[in-house]
């Protein structure tokens, strides 16, 4: 959703631009080009290896300053603090770059074998699968309803209590053999694979996705200039709920709501990257300095 992107951002030459997910840099070269001559664009990425990839990406740059952090973007407020700036446009992609989804080292596919690890930042954490091995039954089954909409939860959580029982498991093939075992094939979603919630809910929780979501966007507003504008993409109904109502909280105040109902990616670009059918982008304009 580039150009909705591009649209709700009031970028121009000069200004100083955030992008609180770097990825493969994409979103931020476009960027660049808008921001230039005279622009700043600071970057924050969590994972070593995407921030290697986009540091390679976008290179040296003329005329334009780069900062690019090895951090998450819940701790923006005080990385631009530290550089004593403010910034003009901040857009918050929440969702998994495609290629961490597509290496199998990763584990966030179910498509294909792997260690089941999804963490974002493999320098600290618990990978999926010692969370699994180690959480009750009770603890599995509210993890993937809460987090996956999960309507077979218990059945899956049941499933995975037995099968760590005989091995622990350790694959991202061991997780997809317990869904299907789990639900019946007649009554599987012939849209999605059946692993797909299940995979989302584990990947939110090993990353503590939802955890600090609304500090994080109260903080991103506070670094707006005034008519400065902050994005956030979402991909699923928990992360979007708290999107829109940390939103709509700040609108009552030194903030402007640009639309009531999200930006969704349209029929062509679903039909060129499937992974955008479920995107939901918002917007929030800073109408003025908050009172200290």
């Amino acid at each position: 959703m580039i150009e909705e992107i591009l649209g709700a951002l009031p970028l121009k030459p000069g200004s100083t631009v955030v992008d609180g997910t770097l990825g493969l840099a994409g979103h931020s070269l476009r960027f660049i080009d808008k921001i230039r001559p005279g622009g700043t664009l600071v970057g924050f990425e969590w994972d070593e290896n995407m921030l290697a990839e986009a540091t390679r990406r976008i290179g040296e740059q003329r005329d334009v300053v780069v900062h690019l952090i090895h951090k998450d973007f819940r701790e923006i407020r005080v990385v631009m603090d530290g550089l004593d700036l403010k910034a003009d446009g901040i857009l918050l992609d929440l969702g998994l770059n495609s290629a961490q989804v597509d290496d199998p080292g990763r584990g966030f596919s179910f498509q294909t074998p792997g260690p089941l690890d999804m963490r974002m930042d493999r320098s600290k954490g618990e990978p999926a699968a010692a969370l699994l091995n180690r959480l009750s039954i009770h603890q599995i089954a509210d993890l993937l309803k809460d987090l996956g909409d999960e309507r077979w939860a218990v059945a899956i959580a049941r499933i995975i209590i037995e099968k760590r029982k005989e091995k622990p498991l350790k694959t991202t093939q061991d997780l997809v053999d317990c869904v299907l075992a789990a639900i019946p094939p007649g009554a599987r979603d012939k849209r999605i694979h059946p692993a797909t919630r299940t995979f989302q809910a584990i990947r939110i929780a090993v990353n503590q996705e939802l955890e600090g979501l609304e500090e994080a966007i109260r903080d991103a507003a506070e670094t707006l200039t005034v008519d400065g504008v902050l994005a956030v993409l979402s991909y699923h109904s928990g992360e979007d709920r708290i999107v829109k109502h940390t939103m709509r909280d700040l609108a009552e105040g030194d903030y402007d709501e640009l639309s009531r109902k999200p930006l969704v990616a349209t029929q062509e670009e679903t039909l060129r990257n499937p992974r955008s059918r479920s995107a939901k982008l918002r917007a929030l304009k800073r109408l003025k300095t908050l009172q200290t």
